[in-house]
């Protein structure tokens, strides 16, 4: 008798609620030889794929994927570097970037940042400003920015882009340490960031870091008509408030993108224009040194960053975890499995996941990935370093590329957070080690 998801979860050691299942949030098993293994990174030779449940076709669309397949294999991504399209590599980023734009469909007027501090704390070794900015003529976009102490100039600055989770009430706040957070966040930061958010231990290395709310998440979460949470203060919702409001947002996923294809526009899109626009403020700073910034996520997070580093020149290194996979192979089983902030109607007629971070090229690109990742087809996921990896050879930058496994579930563990904060470390501060 097959195992059933529900037999297989039940068996496991450990589960982490990182990554999404139809919206919701999706759990994936730590088994005893990943619970063993405290850390490492392999280049090969991933495991078999997580089990999961599927129709009898073994296929997510059922009896329609073999259509869907038939008509995704006719596609080449017309404008992969790999293609022999394009004479040079700045003629595929030129090309390639104005086909992400026009897949988006959002890109409003420039706007003045126009930042209001709202509020300051100092909290020893950094400083925590609460901000909010514009991000475009209608979208004033919350934020923290976390300085570092006694600077002695211009620093290193990261974009530190959040994950999705399900966690919707949640956005800037899951990547820091507030020192008093809200249970949800106590959970989620042990869940998905072995208790160590990103954020937070970025400043204490020197860095700048600012943390926006991605459109759907956060303060910029749906609050539906009549609903009384409209007006509650976070900090005392119970953790049955933030499973109910969380199960509400989800529901309306599908809602946000009917109403923004009626407006003429695209969910990743505004989601990315504002991380773009981020980067606008961010440069503003007097701390900030405007060619050392970099940008680092996992999950949504990851996703954020493949699409950042590929659109704009000003990252000059990128990190991108739990989020790379060609998208062929994710057409059968790996649907259901994700958010609809990951799909982005007509790109990939022109250029696969891989191919659009590496408009990055040849700038310092990190690739994480997780080998007990049920979110992307283990295929995919090394299909799509070996891609990368093909690119930054072609522009003559391979060195600048890195592509790592990890014998771990969806989550960004310290282990791999020591190996983005070294990479970060190499390229945007020289000397330092």
């Amino acid at each position: 008798m097959p195992t059933t998801r529900r037999d297989f979860l039940e068996t496991v050691s450990r589960v982490t609620t990182l990554g999404i299942a139809g919206g919701a949030a999706l759990q994936l098993a730590v088994g005893p030889a990943a619970a063993a293994a405290q850390s490492g990174s392999t280049e090969t030779n991933p495991p078999p794929d997580t089990p999961r449940d599927l129709p009898a076709t073994g296929a997510n669309l059922g009896s329609l994927f073999p259509t869907v397949q038939a008509l995704a294999a006719k596609r080449e991504f017309s404008h992969s570097f790999l293609s022999g399209r394009f004479s040079s590599l700045e003629e595929f980023k030129q090309a390639g970037r104005a086909k992400v734009l026009e897949a988006f469909a959002y890109r409003p007027a420039p706007v003045d940042p126009a930042a209001e501090v709202l509020d300051r704390a100092d909290l020893g070794d950094y400083i925590r400003e609460k901000i909010v900015f514009s991000t475009g003529p209608e979208l004033r976009v919350p934020a923290y920015v976390l300085i570092p102490k006694d600077l002695r100039g211009p620093a290193p600055a990261i974009v530190d882009l959040h994950s999705h989770g399900g966690m919707f009430l949640f956005g800037k706040e899951k990547v820091i340490d507030l020192g008093r957070n809200h249970p949800a966040m106590v959970r989620y930061h042990e869940q998905n960031y072995e208790g160590r958010p990103t954020a937070t231990q970025l400043v204490r290395r020197g860095y700048v870091v600012i943390v926006i709310d991605a459109l759907m998440f956060g303060e910029r979460r749906i609050l539906l008509d009549g609903d009384l949470s409209a007006g509650w203060d976070r900090a005392k919702y119970s953790l049955d408030d933030v499973q109910r409001l969380n199960a509400q947002c989800r529901s309306k996923e599908s809602t946000i993108v009917k109403g923004l294809t009626l407006a003429g526009l695209t969910w990743p899109g505004i989601v990315t224009w504002d991380d773009m626009r981020t980067i606008d403020y961010l440069v503003t700073r007097p701390e900030v040194d405007p060619k050392r910034i970099g940008c680092v996520g996992v999950s949504l997070g990851g996703h954020r960053s493949l699409y950042l580093a590929g659109l704009d020149e000003r990252i000059a290194a990128a990190c991108v975890t739990g989020f790379m996979s060609t998208v062929e192979p994710m057409i059968k089983a790996h649907l259901d499995i994700h958010s609809f902030v990951h799909f982005v109607p007509g790109l990939h007629q022109a250029l696969d996941l891989p191919d659009v971070v590496s408009l990055a090229a040849p700038r310092p690109l990190l690739v994480q990935q997780c080998s007990q990742d049920g979110l992307f087809p283990l295929a995919g996921m090394q299909a799509a370093v070996d891609k990368i990896a093909a690119v930054y050879d072609k522009a003559g930058a391979r060195d600048k590329f890195t592509g790592r496994f990890y014998d771990r579930p969806h989550l960004f563990s310290r282990q791999m957070q020591d190996d983005a904060f070294a990479f970060f470390d190499a390229h945007l501060t020289p000397g330092r080690r």
